[in-house]
């Protein structure tokens, strides 16, 4: 009798477990807007989810340590003036969030590391160039402020942040409405899909598509792809028959699938989350209760099937946290942030170690907060992998870092004339002046802080002695 041989891998029996309930986000109003972006974004030190608003858009911006209910006057971050569509936060500097909205624009935010008391509406920098709404936005992977845009007029922008400029523009490569956009590891490549069921690779400096694949799902509802540490391509999509498909390709040989495999049927779109140190794409539907995991590995069949992480409500949402945000003490290889119609709550993904001791297995090293890259290097043809940094002793967010946005003066090119005047005197007693203005203005700033969070505190206690009060004339 021949015995059946069980794959040997370590994520064999990755264990999926929803956070409890002093760990949840309670009372939050999750954006109707029906569109298939993930509404959550999060880092090592935020949560941002994008919220109803009347008469504009906007998000919350919560640090991830204030859980609980949030209070209903809680700030936002509201300077568009349709809903928010995506969010996407700064890969190398956790204090800086993009929005991209139905109004067109794309906005980029510093947030304090301080709770503001009242909403952030000044973004560091507007980017105007989509003449329909904006639906996709994605940070570059090692290079310094560039970020892509994709919009509803079918173009990809790639902006420099640091001076508010337009780098490049791919407005000729999408006939149809583009569904997804995702960087290779390194940002040298982009894998896109599009409403004419093309699956495309395209090389943005050159400006030119390197591959294509036509229908590499039949269906015609949106495909995803993204790319993998190897290389390849994995797509999730739909059948002819709008059974849900999943599929994996090498870009230098489209004509035949790695792998393709039917999961169910089901209307909601499959977001793909991908965890290049482990191989592991877990993949998240709109409106499914359930995540499910697969490991990708260099032997036929290449895809396999792992587990299914299921719970009772339906997600509206999902945030993906980068892993060094992890806590490597409790072996997590992933944590998710699931929204719900009013709540934001944790599901942690951790395979069971007996040992207490930091799993070099586990945890290769991981991309860290530093760029590899400036953006004119990038924009030069140079390539970079991703800085890495160990997660042996965890990983503490560094404090808040000014993104400072230069924009250059167009209309004068001409290099100074003269030798640079020296400071005299006079300048530096006035320096001197500014900062005592400077540091006086902030003790005022602090002390009125105070005095509002002592008035908040009083506020909430006279609204608890009224309740106890209304409760006992009961």
């Amino acid at each position: 009798m021949s015995r059946r041989v069980v794959r040997q891998s370590k994520f064999r029996h990755v264990f999926g477990q929803a956070g409890k309930a002093e760990q949840t986000y309670e009372d939050i109003r999750v954006s109707k807007v029906t569109w298939d972006s993930s509404f959550c974004a999060v880092n090592p030190k935020f949560l941002a989810i994008i919220v109803e608003a009347g008469g504009g858009g906007a998000f919350i911006v919560l640090p991830l340590a204030k859980t609980g209910r949030v209070d209903k006057n809680h700030p936002t971050v509201s300077g568009h003036t349709a809903p928010v569509l995506d969010i996407d936060w700064c890969p190398h500097n956790d204090s800086v969030i993009a929005s991209a909205s139905e109004d067109t624009t794309i906005m980029v935010w510093q947030i304090p590391d301080y709770t503001p008391v009242r909403n952030i509406t000044e973004p560091i920098v507007t980017l105007e160039g989509h003449s329909k709404r904006v639906g996709i936005l994605s940070w570059h992977p090692t290079a310094r402020n560039v970020l892509l845009s994709a919009g509803g007029d079918n173009v990809i922008i790639i902006w420099n942040v640091g001076t508010g400029e337009m780098l490049l523009s791919l407005d000729d490569m999408h006939p149809d409405v583009i569904h997804s956009v995702c960087w290779n590891t390194n940002g040298s490549l982009l894998s896109t899909t599009c409403k004419d069921k093309t699956l495309r690779v395209i090389d943005p400096r050159k400006g030119q598509v390197v591959a294509e694949r036509f229908a590499a799902h039949e269906g015609m509802r949106p495909m995803r792809a993204i790319f993998t540490r190897q290389g390849h391509i994995f797509t999730t999509g739909f059948t002819r028959m709008s059974q849900r498909e999943l599929g994996l390709w090498d870009p230098n040989n489209f004509e035949e699938p790695m792998a393709l495999q039917e999961m169910d049927t089901s209307n909601g779109v499959l977001l793909p989350f991908y965890d290049p140190d482990s191989s592991i794409v877990y993949l998240c539907g709109k409106g499914d209760s359930s995540i499910r995991y697969f490991e990708i590995t260099d032997e036929p069949p290449f895809v396999h099937y792992l587990n299914t992480f299921s719970s009772k409500e339906p997600q509206r949402g999902m945030g993906f946290m980068p892993k060094r945000g992890l806590d490597v003490s409790k072996c997590e290889i992933a944590r998710f942030y699931k929204l719900h119609e009013r709540k934001c709550e944790p599901i942690i993904m951790t395979v069971p170690r007996k040992s207490d001791l930091f799993q070099d297995d586990l945890y290769p090293d991981a991309p860290g907060p530093e760029p590899a890259l400036e953006a004119d290097e990038w924009l030069s043809g140079q390539d970079a992998d991703p800085v890495l940094i160990s997660l042996r002793d965890g990983y503490v967010p560094p404090k808040s870092r000014e993104l400072r946005v230069t924009k250059r003066n167009i209309l004068d090119v001409r290099p100074p004339a003269g030798p640079r005047r020296s400071q005299s005197a006079s300048d530096t007693s006035f320096s001197q002046q500014q900062q005592q203005t400077l540091e006086t203005l902030l003790e005022e700033i602090k002390s009125l802080r105070e005095r509002v969070q002592a008035q908040e505190e009083r506020i909430t206690a006279l609204e608890n002695m009224l309740c106890e009060f209304v409760d006992g004339t009961d």
